[in-house]
Parts: structure tokens; sequence; C-alpha cells
């Protein structure tokens, strides 16, 4: 493809890749599939690997881009973003009203009415566009200055990247970013898996995402906004809004998302039945509210009123009064997670609270529970965390007997008896068992999944229905099933019954650094495995090492080392491994070659959707030729290897020096090596004077022995 003829193909693209965007961020109604709008994007992706030199900053690609930052720079906001006097009750809102009025007197025409909005809970930022196109956003700060994070603000789809329409000048918008309650309540989630200390609420989770130094952080956390005012467009000083409706109107026009239940009301008694009427329902809402800002209509009027030092006197937020409650302690119950995460939990006397009867409420972690010093008996103040989750809010020492007995976090699992560990840094505490029944299944899926003992058949459906059916109490277990064990049971037939054996009689076959990774220890990963193996040649012996032992290998640390240690201190793990032993598993490494492997020292990261490999094979021959492959580029990798629409990895390869090869060029580099490889004569290596050594492409050097 000519470059004029690419250029005009990539311009269709992101016009057709925004337009879809728009529907489905904005207006809630795709015209595409998830698949269609794909092949949009990678048809873009590999365009524009193709000819870089037509990348801009507003493409659709460029969502996800760069390297972590290391701080966020602060930045000075065009036009100062004041917050708002608030008002806690109607009477307030009249005397708003009362007050305006007088001052508008003299002139009544000008006073027009009222514009109610939604409060959202989130975080407000400024976005500035340039002709449309958007160049900075950044937090509201102390209101004069702010953090610039547009490198994050670009991760959230439902913000266009370009303006709908052509928009000449500067334009200074301001908007809320937010978490709905559904994203909110899976983030937790996720992180309470990975046993991360959970966000409170929504606001709190929106807030800490949105000021991610990664920016690929900030894409997963499902981010929206919405967008309220108009605070300045230099391009057309002419032809602003002569209301604050209009100028709404006109940002919804522009492609910025406006909050649909936003009202213009004629008197201040539509706004207190509008804000009576979302304080009522705002549980209803899949974001979390907590008042109603009221704006005067009129945007001449707003600029006669002027401001004081801190907030504008046309405007005000009403606040809704937190739905709270008094209940009593009457025990406080550990539960152990799926990931062996023990939380307390406070089991109350029922109450009635924002709309439903509590019974419980999450105490989170020991930490939580002796910052408020909560204890069994005690009278405690509750409410519903971004109006989902019921927390403890305080306690009432005021009411107390005398009776009420302090929480101590139990020195062994609750579920199984195993001991449990706090690490230093971390809140949680976990249960160290192998064998705990909360969380066998979780522990049998992870050890079944392709990249541990990769036997196929076993997943999460399969796992729960052998766990509840009582044929495994753990992995192990799988090793001694039958085919009149599985006969008759739902999803199995004699065909499905006779694979999943023999792909648990296949996985016996595989090397010991699959199985290592497949038990599960905290901080063994797949290549902290493969070093442990391939230091050790022996699992027993990394079972018996001392710390000291351990931390001998390159790039095991005290805690992956304390981590091995611990598990192998706990009775139920060792009798694990014993089962797994007599099972027949591979517990030592095939005995390695004498020559030394072409790529041994060198560093390898893969980034990018590879044509001829999927990751995971391409990383098996990176391995088989001595290589290392890691998830992440530094200063110590050498290669990063580019496929199609790479992402931050290969920005930050180009900011380091680190040399880069493309997929054609990866190809022919791994021909070369295994040539050699193949060609080279007993007791060669690949020496230093190049012969045998593979000149990498680029001119980047040969590849030696270290």
């Amino acid at each position: 493809m000519e470059a004029g003829e690419a250029k005009k193909r990539i311009e269709q693209l992101r016009a057709a890749i925004e337009r879809h965007d728009y529907l489905y961020y904005i207006l809630d109604a795709p015209e595409i599939s998830d698949a269609e709008y794909d092949a949009l994007m990678k048809e873009l992706s590999a365009l524009e690997a193709a000819y870089p030199q037509f990348v801009t900053v507003d493409s659709p690609t460029q969502r996800v881009g760069g390297a972590p930052a290391e701080a966020f720079r602060t930045v000075a906001h065009p036009l100062p973003l004041l917050s708002l006097n608030n008002a806690y009750d109607t009477d307030e809102l009249i005397e708003f009203d009362r007050r305006l009025k007088k001052q508008a007197a003299p002139e009544p025409l000008i006073f027009v009415g009222y514009v109610g909005e939604q409060k959202i809970d989130g975080l407000t930022v400024a976005l500035l566009y340039q002709d449309g196109v958007l160049v900075r956003g950044a937090t509201r700060g102390d209101g004069l200055r702010g953090e610039d994070v547009t490198a994050n603000i670009r991760t959230i789809r439902s913000i266009p990247l370009r303006l709908q329409k052509r928009v000449p000048g500067r334009v200074l918008v301001r908007g809320e970013v937010f978490m709905t309650k559904d994203s909110f309540q899976e983030l937790n989630r996720e992180r309470e898996r990975a046993g991360q200390s959970l966000f409170a609420n929504p606001r709190n989770a929106a807030a800490g995402s949105l000021r991610q130094l990664d920016p690929a952080v900030t894409a997963t956390r499902s981010l929206d906004a919405f967008f309220y005012d108009l605070l300045l467009w230099e391009g057309a000083a002419s032809a602003l809004p002569p209301t604050h409706w209009e100028a709404q109107t006109l940002l919804r026009e522009w492609g910025l998302k406006v909050n649909p239940y936003s009202r213009l009301c004629s008197s201040i008694k539509e706004v207190v039945d509008y804000c009576r009427e979302w304080e009522e329902k705002r549980s209803t809402l899949p974001w979390e509210i907590d008042g109603v800002v009221v704006k005067v209509n009129s945007l001449a009027f707003q600029e006669r009123m002027g401001a004081t030092a801190k907030a504008p006197r046309a405007k005000i937020a009403y606040k809704f009064s937190p739905e709270e409650a008094f209940t009593r302690v009457r025990e406080i119950l550990v539960n152990v997670g799926r990931t062996g995460v023990l939380t307390p939990l406070a089991i109350l006397e029922p109450v009635r609270v924002a709309g439903s009867t509590v019974g419980r409420a999450t105490l989170h972690n020991e930490d939580y529970i002796r910052e408020k010093d909560i204890r069994t008996g005690d009278v405690v103040v509750i409410r519903k965390a971004g109006e989902i989750i019921p927390e403890v809010v305080r306690v009432v020492p005021e009411r107390r007997t005398g009776a009420e007995k302090p929480f101590t976090m139990p020195a062994v699992c609750p579920a199984c008896g195993a001991a449990v560990y706090r690490e230093p840094g971390e809140a949680a505490v976990r249960c160290l068992g192998a064998s705990c029944p909360a969380q066998q299944k979780e522990r049998i899926i992870h050890f079944a999944a392709k990249n541990a003992m990769d036997i196929e058949g076993v997943g999460p459906a399969v796992v729960n229905l052998l766990v509840e059916k009582g044929l495994i109490k753990d992995a192990a277990g799988l090793y001694d099933l039958t085919a009149g064990d599985l006969a008759g049971l739902e999803r199995f037939g004699a065909k499905s019954a006779e694979n999943l054996l023999a792909a648990v009689e296949r996985s016996k076959e595989n090397p010991p650094e699959r199985l290592l990774f497949a038990l599960g220890i905290r901080h063994v990963g797949e290549e902290m495995a493969r070093r442990l193996v391939g230091y050790f040649r022996d699992l027993d012996r990394i079972f018996t090492a001392t710390k000291e032992e351990l931390m001998a290998v390159p790039e095991i640390g005290e805690a992956i080392a304390e981590s091995i240690r611990r598990y192998m201190e706990e009775a139920q793990n060792r009798e694990f491994l014993e089962k797994l032993r007599r099972a027949g598993l591979k517990f030592k490494a095939e005995e390695r070659k004498a020559t030394a492997e072409p790529l041994s020292g060198k560093t390898f990261v893969l980034t990018g959707a590879l044509a001829a490999f999927t990751r995971e094979e391409a990383e098996e021959v990176l391995r088989g030729l001595g290589a290392r492959v890691t998830s992440s580029v530094s200063k110590k990798t050498d290669y990063v290897v580019a496929g199609e629409s790479p992402g931050s990895k290969y920005q930050k390869a180009v900011d380091l020096g680190v040399t880069v090869l493309t997929e054609d060029e990866f190809l022919r580099l791994l021909t070369d090596l295994r040539q050699r490889k193949e060609s080279q004569t007993k007791g060669g290596i690949y020496d230093e004077a190049g012969e045998g050594g593979s000149q990498a492409p680029g001119g980047a050097g040969p590849f030696r022995a270290q």
C-alpha cells in the first residue's frame, strides 16, 4: 500500500472507530459486534505500525501507551476550579434562592431558573482540548493547580480523544471521573483474590485508579466520566451559549458524556422536589451520588454574581445526609476466602439501613479492627459503604459495659487448622494449607491450568463437580480417579471420561518446574519456578534447602525463600507432595546437555501479537535456546520482540535504548541459531570471536555464551 493510500485508510478507520466508541460508550447504542470492532482496531494498529509517521496523539490506538510515570507533573489551570458551598437541608436551599433573587431584583429577566445535577461521588477533572484534540487532563488539586493525569485520562473509553465536531481554539471542560457500583465490587473481588487491601468506596477506588503511575493499570479499572461545565472556549467567544442548560447540550453534541438525569427547574420548589427525589432514589443508580448541585441557569447571571475566594455565589451543593444506624456486634467470625485470606466478619443485631436489613458487616482485616477498636459486644454505627457494602463507621465507647471482648486473629486457619501467616508490609493474613477445604477448588483449578500441569478438561465446572461429589479433596486426588468414578456423572460420557483420564496421565510427564508452579506457593511464579529447578535440578533439594541456599539462586529474594520454607513447614503440604510423588509426577529434572545454548544469559521481552507463534510457543522456543523471558522491560533487557499492536513495553524499550526486533527479524534470528546449533561440533561453543555466534538484526552484535 502506498503511503498516501495508507494515510487515507488510517483516517477512515479512526473516524469509524470514534463513531462506534461514541455509539457504545455515550449513547449505549452499538451498531457492530465486539469482533467487528476489534477487526477495525487491529487493521488500524497494523497500518500505524507500518506507517508510524501517521500516528497521532488522538488516534484510538493511543489510549494506553508510554512507560509508567515516576511522578505526576503539577500544572496550572487556565481558570480556577472553585469548590461549592453546601446546603444540608431544604431551608438552606430556599434561603439561597431568596438571596439570589434579592440581588437579581434590578434585572429580574436575567434570572431564568436553575439546573439540578446529580453530585457524582468521584474525582473532579479538567480537560483541555486544542482545536478539538485532547491535549491535557488534570485533577482539580487545590483549584489553581492540579496533577497532570493526561495519560490516564486517555484510557477512559467514554472520554473522546477528539471531539465529534470541529471546535476551534482552546476548550476547557470540567467533569467528574467515577467508578460504577458494579465495577467497584468487581475490583474489590479481584483485590481480595490477590490478597490486596480493599477500597472503601467507589470514590476512593476512582481516585486511586486515576492516580496510578502506570496508565496500563488505570486502563483495567473501568472508569467512566460525566461532564458538566464549559469553562472556556477561546475560539468562539461570541458563540458561547447563554445558559448552562444549552452549554450542556453543546457538550453532548461534541461527544462528551453528560449525565442524563440533569433537570431544568423553573423554580426553587422544583429544585427541592428534584433533590428529594434523588435522595430517595439514589440507591437505584449504577453510580454513587452524595447530593445535588444546583446552578443558576443564566451564565450571564453567574458571571455577574461572581465568587468568593472559595466558591461561586450562583451555585450550591445540596448534601444528602448519610444513612447510618446504631446496632450491636454479637460476635466476630473469620471467613477463609478461596485464595486463603482470612477476613473478619461482624455478626450484628439486624438493623434497617439504606433500604435493607443488615445483619453482618465486613471488618476487612485485623488492622482495621485495631484502628477502630471494635470488640464483640460493642455498640457501633454502621452504614453502607458506597451504598452497597455494610461497614462499621465507629464504635460508641460510652455505651460499653465492660463485658466487651477484644478481637484476636486466630493463629491457625479456622477451616483446616493449618498455620496462618501475615507477610510483612501486607494487611492480609493467609492460610498456608494446601488441602484447606475453603481453598481447594481454586487450588485445583490453578494446578490443572494450561501454564501449570495443563490437564485438559479440568476447568472450574469440572472441578466444582468432582469436589461436590466427594471424588477429590485436593489436586492429588485427580491421579486417583478411575473410569468408574466418572461414570454417570453429569458432563461425562465414556469418551469424555477417557479423555480426561488420558490428560491426567499425560500430565505426569511434565517437567518439575511446571509442578513447582502448579503447587501455588506464594511468590513462586512460572519464571521463579524455572529458575529454582534450573539451579537445584530436584524439587526435594528445593524443599529441603535453607533460606540462605534458596537466596543464592539469582533473583530469588528473601520473600520467595521464606514463602517456600513456610510452605514446607506445614504438615498437610508435605503430605500433599508425598501423594503427588506416589502418583508418579516428576520431581527431578532431566540431565542437562554439556553444550552451551546460544542465547544463554540473554533476556527477552515479548510484546504484541505474533503471527507465527502463540506467546507461549515463542517463550518455549527462546527458553530452549537458553534465553530468559521476562514480562517487563528494564535496562537489563537485551531484546524486545515486537509483534502486531505492541503495547507500552515497545515505547519503554525505545526510551531505554533496548534493541527491538520485528517478527521477521526474530524469525530470521531463530532460523540462524537453530542451523548453527544443529551444525555445532561436539564440544564446540558459541565463542567470543563469532565462530558460531549469531549477529543480531540491526547490527546489535553477536550472541555469545556467558
